[in-house]
């Protein structure tokens, strides 16, 4: 059930983002290849959910937050980044393209200064949070500026959903925010085309999905973060989305199966109090609750209820 095809080394990950660009930074696959417009019936649709702590340049909580130091240069460098991604997606034979802000209070993009041929989704109070707008109409999907998952040693600003979840299991996967987003669109048969983040993130996402990913950054601790010019993180952006667009047919999506099985722990027992309440879900112990849902939607449903939507 779990992939793990073609993992590479944390190691590897820290050499490819601190020598020059033709170390490319991406795991996942053995070699760039050069694009080649895919043939398909109807156009290419490309779903990008973009989170904002392994944006390229970003190496500060502050720069994620609205009232941060330089949350404004944050802004502006999530948004390039979307932009050359997008670019690049048209260039290569997609038709359209959705972006979804995924980030805190998930309006953070200057939409106003996005390439004008996506369509964009802003604000949170929606039920499928990161991949709100993700369906089975679409053909793959892209992870901007992602982070691996809580308690993670070595992640730049490490969690899963919020501070409120300490861990996260789908039937038995212990998954972050990206191999929770990978399982739902996984079910939707759509395969992740790219997913970019600091080090640890690619490595675990890598290992757990097999997907191509980008390294952006390099942690050091928690909080910090080795960081190389986001021009340079954009080429690389868009030479593994080259890279990733040439293996459309071949990509497999990562499926956790059905029924779920969803095993949370929290940072609280109050939180795990509260949400015992609720018809089906079981106590595994003082932190820990449990639910078996029918299938990823309704999985993903509840899991963003347990840490957004309830507030001990």
């Amino acid at each position: 059930m779990q992939a793990c095809r073609n993992h590479a080394s944390r190691t590897r990950s820290i050499l490819a983002l601190l020598v020059p660009l033709a170390a490319t930074g991406l795991t996942g696959f053995r070699a760039p290849v050069a694009a080649q417009a895919q043939d398909a019936d109807g156009p290419r649709k490309v779903f990008v959910s973009v989170d904002m702590e392994g944006i390229g340049g970003i190496g500060t909580n502050s720069m994620t937050s609205s009232n941060g130091k330089d949350y404004a240069l944050g802004r502006d460098l999530m948004t390039a980044e979307v932009n050359r991604v997008v670019e690049t997606l048209f260039a290569h034979g997609v038709e359209q393209v959705l972006v979804n802000d995924s980030h805190g209070d998930m309006r953070n993009l200057r939409h106003t200064e996005l390439d004008p041929r996506v369509e964009y989704i802003q604000g949170n109070t929606k039920p499928l949070g990161m991949v709100q707008g993700l369906d089975a109409s679409f053909d793959g999907v892209v992870f901007l500026g992602y982070h691996a998952r809580a308690g993670t040693k070595d992640g730049f600003l490490a969690h899963t959903g919020s501070g409120s979840v300490k861990g996260l299991w789908l039937n038995g996967i212990e998954v972050g925010e990206g191999g929770l987003n990978a399982a739902f669109a996984g079910e939707l048969g759509v395969p992740v085309l790219m997913a970019a983040g600091d080090a640890t993130f690619a490595d675990q996402f890598n290992a757990l999905t097999g997907a191509p990913t980008v390294t952006t950054k390099v942690a050091i601790g928690a909080n910090v973060a080795r960081l190389v010019h986001p021009d340079v993180v954009r080429d690389r952006l868009e030479e593994g989305l080259v890279a990733g667009l040439s293996r459309f047919d071949t990509l497999e999506p990562f499926r956790v199966g059905d029924p779920v099985r969803v095993q949370a722990r929290f940072a609280t027992t109050t939180r795990a109090d509260v949400l015992e309440a609720i018809p089906g879900v079981e106590r595994v112990d003082g932190f820990t609750v449990a639910y078996d849902a029918e299938d990823m939607d309704q999985a993903y449903r509840l899991i963003r209820l347990f840490y957004k939507y309830i507030s001990f």
